[in-house]
């Protein structure tokens, strides 16, 4: 894959708790540089971000309940209503981890729907599961319920836990939402030679903030 199909497949990121409207512009034009599909920033920066991406054709992509999960489902569904009016497409929303462990269906699902109801198609709704805390069969039922849920993608990591994307985890997911649903592997994905794995291993989009090094071999 040539590095320029691969800007394609990447939502190009700035989400730690310093990020300001300077770093915002920045990304910003940075992905209409390189060609990223999207940008991924703080739901406090949608607003200013829409004009700057106004016909551009990169897309805008926020987070909700961001970074812990421990939301209840109405704070999260107003997050992602709210990030909507103010422009975004696309939203990340992170799952209740510790229910997930639970094992509680009903509550994962409701979290998942409430989201779902406040940001319909064709705002793209991505669920991140946080790999790194969960087991195997965890993994699992979290993508299961988020397909069920009406999810469009499963999400490795917020990249603010004790672990990122790995291979193994992306196969696992494709393995079990199949071809239809999407994934996208975030956390720790720095090189091009490790974005194109996640790719090989099933992923079909990358959330990264060292996209540029990703995609040019620049250090960084």
């Amino acid at each position: 894959m040539k590095r320029a199909e691969l800007a394609k497949m990447i939502d190009h990121t700035v989400l730690g708790p310093e990020t300001s409207r300077a770093a915002v512009k920045q990304v910003c034009e940075e992905a209409i540089q390189h060609g990223f599909i999207a940008v991924c920033i703080p739901p406090g920066h949608v607003a200013g971000a829409t004009p700057l991406l106004q016909g551009t054709g990169v897309r805008l992509c926020t987070v909700v309940g961001f970074p812990h999960g421990q939301h209840t489902p109405e704070v999260k569904a107003f997050e992602a209503e709210r990030a909507v009016a103010d422009g975004a497409v696309e939203v990340d929303m992170v799952v209740d981890v510790a229910t997930l462990k639970e094992g509680d269906r009903s509550r994962v699902l409701a979290d998942i729907r409430a989201v779902r109801e406040a940001a319909p198609r064709p705002i793209v709704l991505k669920v991140i599961l946080e790999c790194c805390l969960l087991s195997d069969a965890q993994k699992v039922l979290g993508a299961q319920l988020a397909q069920e849920a009406g999810a469009d993608f499963v999400k490795t990591s917020t990249g603010f836990s004790t672990g990122g994307a790995t291979i193994e985890d992306i196969a696992l997911l494709r393995r079990t939402v199949g071809a239809g649903m999407g994934i996208k592997a975030s956390g720790g994905i720095r090189d091009y030679a490790t974005a194109l794995a996640m790719v090989q291993a099933g992923a079909n989009r990358i959330g990264a903030s060292k996209s540029i090094q990703i995609v040019t071999g620049a250090p960084g």
